[in-house]
């Protein structure tokens, strides 16, 4: 009977398998975070047809919510629906739960609108809340005349600092001088005993002594020219050999920057890596002891192990960068004399010393990445830079020859920048006098000409290299690099000058006078949908500065610039200008002409590259 009573033993239910207990954890920890901006997932459409926004956020969402994807898209278009009237038409679904928003022909042209009343900015607001910028770029060898190497680093300096500066942003641009030492003075030495008049700016004109070489300089001699530079390269006063600091040998006659549309302030470089800048900083930190130089090649161990960043240096998961240790009762220790200047371009937590910046953008090669990995690891720790500010190293590929190596200045095998720079305003202006009409036998340029050759030839080398994505290597070849064809800036001046003849012809001004752009249209009218595809990609200007301000990628304002180009020849070729079929259409198409020649002016001169409006 007891038997009888005793009640059943359970089932043994199945062991959950692996798939379901991941499930279960997705599900939960999915539902435990947060949504955030980033999980809307709103990117510009890939393809026009798909409309100009798309949005992916029901594909991440369907996993937490256990609905389809598609289900779950249905819900967004219906709670966007009302929220989007007037801006965007009825919200589409397309594939397993991609949401395209396309604009409306009257929020369209509302937005061109906008832009034409305001054609130096074209409706982009400043920031509400500016930055204060330190840019760091260019700083050559002073001591070496400039090779085509050297203009990645200036070119990307000088468009980020334009670009950052439109945006608002309280920039400030910083060119380290260095080599100050027994290279330079005994170039200095040389050019005083043997070309005196090559350290008068005014009568230098740019020539290029001979070279002195090394064996006729003894030991002595050249640690005697060493020390009369080092006043000024250690913050004091008194001036190198030839009366006056060799900045403007190297960097405004012998290597002539001018050319290459350099602003002055950068030509004129701030002295930052000086020693006394240096000694500066090596005063200590409340509580983290002091930062302090090790010296070329120390050999002492000391805890924490040579060569390796300590455990509290480190970040966790990686390797610590090489060259930079600590003592555990000292404080950071840095091995190279490098490290302890390049903070001087950076933030000051203790408001003293430094530029109190909120941004600070390092423009170097990419082989410096560990080197500056070290240094804002450094300046963390120590204190020195606020966890705030944003240390940003901004790497580039390298310039390389035919045979794929490396340009250096000792190969022998170099282009120097001014040969590079001449070559290319040559081409330009064997390109425009081979465009001359029939008839015309002067086989020469004027005064005006020869300008525009020149910004065309130059403006042909830097366009080619910032419309390449930055870190990538590339071959130097003149023949891409001058090409006046294709996503060039041949082309793009052209596309500006073309529309500046339009304007001209449609107004009945002059050849040859300054453009006078005509007043803003009523209402920009949209007929065609060569207009509407142009519209389009004018009107997200905004975001494409946005992109480039945050992720530091000039070549996508160059891929921007390229695509309105093709547009508008679309636009014109399809849409007539001057026989506009009525009045109000004739002026909505003028004003659509003006909008696209603001947006070429503006991202050409975000580039460093002017505008002509004859070519």
């Amino acid at each position: 009977q007891a038997e009888a009573e005793a009640p059943a033993p359970e089932e043994e239910k199945p062991a959950m398998t692996a798939e379901e207990r991941e499930s279960i954890l997705s599900a939960a920890a999915a539902a435990a975070r947060p949504f955030t901006a980033a999980d809307t997932a709103v990117t510009s459409a890939t393809k026009p047809e798909f409309g100009d926004y798309q949005c992916n956020a029901a594909l991440s969402l369907a996993k937490s919510l256990g609905l389809p994807p598609r289900k779950v898209a249905e819900s967004i278009s219906e709670a966007l629906g009302p929220r989007l009237a007037g801006v965007f038409d009825d919200v589409e679904i397309a594939g397993p739960g991609f949401v395209n928003l396309r604009f409306t022909d009257e929020y369209l042209s509302d937005a061109a609108g906008l832009m034409d009343s305001d054609k130096d900015r074209l409706g982009v607001p400043p920031s509400s809340d500016p930055d204060r910028v330190v840019v760091d770029y260019s700083s050559p060898n002073i001591a070496k005349e400039m090779h085509v190497g050297h203009l990645r680093s200036t070119i990307i300096g000088d468009t980020l600092s334009n670009l950052l500066e439109f945006a608002g942003h309280d920039v400030l641009r910083l060119n380290h001088v260095g080599d100050w030492g027994t290279q330079f003075g005994m170039l200095v030495e040389h050019l005083r005993d043997e070309y005196p008049a090559a350290l008068d700016p005014e009568t230098s004109g740019g020539r290029r002594p001979r070279r002195p070489g090394r064996a006729v300089q003894g030991r002595q001699e050249a640690v005697r020219r060493r020390r009369r530079l080092q006043g000024p390269e250690q913050g004091g006063r008194r001036p190198p050999p030839g009366g006056r600091r060799p900045g403007p040998i190297g960097v405004g006659v012998a290597l002539r920057r001018e050319p290459a549309g350099v602003p002055e302030d950068i030509r004129r470089p701030r002295h930052r890596g000086s020693q006394r800048e240096g000694r500066e900083l090596l005063q200590p930190v409340p509580g983290r002891g002091r930062v302090r130089p090790g010296g070329h090649g120390t050999r002492r161990r000391e805890r924490g192990g040579h060569g390796r960043l300590p455990r509290r240096l480190r970040e966790p998961g990686r390797q610590s960068p090489p060259h930079a240790r600590a003592e555990e009762r000292r404080g950071v220790q840095l091995r190279h004399d490098r490290p302890r200047r390049d903070p001087a371009a950076g933030p000051d937590g203790k408001g003293g010393r430094g530029e109190g910046a909120d941004r600070v953008l390092y423009v170097t090669d990419a082989g410096q990445s560990q080197h500056f990995e070290m240094v804002f690891a450094a300046a963390r720790k120590s204190g020195f830079a606020p966890d705030e500010t944003r240390l940003e190293h901004v790497p580039f590929g390298l310039v390389q020859g035919e045979d794929g190596k490396k340009f250096a200045t000792r190969s022998g095998d170099t282009v120097r920048l001014r040969d590079l720079l001449d070559e290319a305003t040559r081409i330009a202006g064997e390109d425009m006098l081979s465009r001359r009409p029939d008839g015309d036998g002067s086989d020469s340029l004027s005064d005006d000409e020869a300008d525009v050759a020149r910004t065309v030839g130059i403006g042909a080398v830097k366009y080619a290299d910032l419309s390449m994505n930055r870190e990538s290597n590339y071959r130097f070849s003149y023949g891409r690099m001058l090409s006046l064809n294709g996503n060039t800036a041949p082309y793009m001046l052209y596309a500006y000058a073309r529309i500046c003849g339009i304007v001209r012809r449609a107004t009945g001004q002059e050849e040859g006078t300054p453009v006078v752009w005509p007043e803003p249209a009523g209402r920009i009218v949209v007929s065609d949908d060569t207009e509407r595809q142009l519209i389009r990609n004018l009107v997200k200007l905004p975001d494409v500065l946005g992109e480039v301000e945050a992720d530091l990628f000039p070549n996508r304002l160059c891929d921007y610039l390229f695509e309105t180009s093709q547009l508008f020849n679309k636009f014109y070729e399809k849409c007539s200008v001057n026989n506009a079929e009525t009045p109000e259409l004739r002026a909505s198409r003028l004003s659509l002409c003006a909008v696209t020649a603001s947006t070429i002016r503006l991202l050409m001169g975000i580039l460093g590259i002017p505008v002509v409006e004859k070519l």
